[in-house]
């Protein structure tokens, strides 16, 4: 598989006041529906031909990572504790985070686990590595040492031998951007090197939007075509996960992680609406007048603090056979 394929996600250069409608066309190039037609924004998880500028939208990033880190399942992390405390060895825990962008989850992770831990950053885009790098966390839970290392890597490669010596792999919003080839494959690896995965944040292609309007539900099955795309599996990618762990004898659990957002996440959701909405319009273009008046109402909404929305995601943790002797 040789293609580029990023995460689609839209939000303005400068972001006006909350709510502000008259920034909805200033858009980082290549953050959502890009200027050019076929192009999808922000993090490289395919290697392609010739080598292409690095096109991110960090800003995203990183007005999306107090959201995430609220919604992410606190659930499961009991059970992954307990897989981790009977690794064979003291030697610490070594995580893998693929597709990691800005470093978002090892920044939530990485203080909620005990013991020494060296990440191992996968990405495209040198320019988020350099930034998950120099943000990563230094010290987890109980105190221990946290270290890093990057590597620009294709998801869509990896094996058991990459994983080798592996502890955990973890991914946020990364599965409903994937192919289910490409899901096969980092089933394959995790469970050939015997590591559990917490793979969060998929989009589950279900909205909530209060007061409701009679254009939610056609705006949302339009984004999820958009996620579908050629053979993206968007939303059908949770399903599609837990299959392929469950085939090769891993045990799954899936819990919702969905991203609440209120007054106090205007801007959130202001950026967040501009991108659903425009995939919605860029999937299917006849809807694009009336879905530009339904995108004004509903950030006028926001920017009177009238607007609530929960966008549903599921969080996945797959406990793999382990291998080398571990309980």
């Amino acid at each position: 598989m040789n293609r580029t394929v990023q995460i689609s996600e839209k939000i303005p250069a400068q972001p006006g006041p909350r709510g502000d409608s008259e920034t909805d066309d200033s858009v980082i190039p290549g953050a959502g529906p890009a200027p050019r037609p076929g192009e999808r924004p922000t993090v490289r998880l395919r290697d392609t031909g010739p080598e292409e500028p690095p096109r991110y939208a960090p800003e995203w990033l990183e007005l999306r990572e107090p959201a995430d880190a609220a919604a992410r399942a606190h659930e499961l992390l009991d059970p992954l504790r307990i897989r981790l405390a009977n690794l064979p060895g003291k030697a610490g825990l070594v995580i893998h985070d693929l597709g990691c962008g800005t470093g978002s989850m090892g920044r939530w992770l990485a203080p909620r686990l005990d013991g020494a831990q060296h990440w191992v950053l996968h990405d495209r885009d040198p320019y988020l590595l350099h930034f998950a790098a120099v943000a990563s966390p230094r010290s987890a839970a109980d105190g221990s040492r946290v270290s890093v290392e990057t590597r620009r890597g294709d998801v869509a490669r990896l094996t058991p031998d990459a994983l080798a010596g592996a502890s955990l792999v973890t991914a946020s919003a990364l599965l409903d951007v994937l192919t289910r080839e490409e899901i096969e494959t980092l089933a394959a690896a995790c469970t050939g090197a015997g590591c559990p995965a917490l793979l969060t944040l998929s989009v589950a292609g279900r909205v909530e939007l209060t007061p409701s309007d009679p254009m939610d539900e056609e705006i949302t099955e339009a984004f999820n075509a958009h996620q579908r795309r050629g053979d993206l599996l968007g939303p059908d990618a949770i399903t599609v996960a837990c299959e392929a762990f469950s085939e090769r004898g891993a045990t799954v659990r899936v819990n919702p992680s969905p991203w609440r957002l209120g007054p106090d996440e205007a801007a959130l959701t202001a950026q967040w609406l501009r991108g659903w909405v425009g995939a919605a319009v860029e999937e299917r273009p006849e809807l694009k007048a009336r879905a530009e008046r339904y995108l004004q109402d509903r950030l006028a909404a926001c920017g009177a603090g009238e607007l609530h929305v929960v966008v549903h995601h599921s969080d996945l943790l797959a406990l793999s056979r382990p291998t080398g002797g571990a309980a």
